[in-house]
């Protein structure tokens, strides 16, 4: 369980990385990116919090979405000489700090 947050940093520091550094480094910051954003979703579906509330289980899910949206930015990456994957990034990590402090106070309730 250790070594899975452990990929879930490196993978979020890679996805980080990866998507600054389309400024100087052109030819590889698509590689990067993907391999961050594989790591860290793939991280993602392997820390799930623990819980039975609807409403726990729904912010989970969301979270995966947002891994899933993270890929689909590093695919539109290859696959678009434009900008639109920066659209999906957006969208992802606004998914992703929503869920960041949701899953807390949900699990805090969930406690109580």
């Amino acid at each position: 369980m250790k070594f899975i947050k452990v990929l879930y940093v490196i993978g979020a520091v890679l996805l980080l990385f990866g998507a600054a550094s389309r400024l100087f480094l052109q030819d590889i910051y698509s590689y990067i990116y993907m391999a961050g954003a594989v790591i860290f979703a793939v991280s993602q579906f392997l820390l799930r919090p623990k819980g039975d509330s609807v409403a726990l289980r729904r912010l989970i899910i969301q979270q995966q979405l947002a891994g899933i949206l993270f890929i689909a930015a590093g695919v539109l990456m290859f696959t678009h000489t434009r900008n639109e994957w920066m659209v999906v990034l957006t969208c992802g990590a606004l998914t992703e700090l929503y869920t960041a402090f949701r899953i807390p106070q949900e699990q805090e309730k969930e406690n109580k």
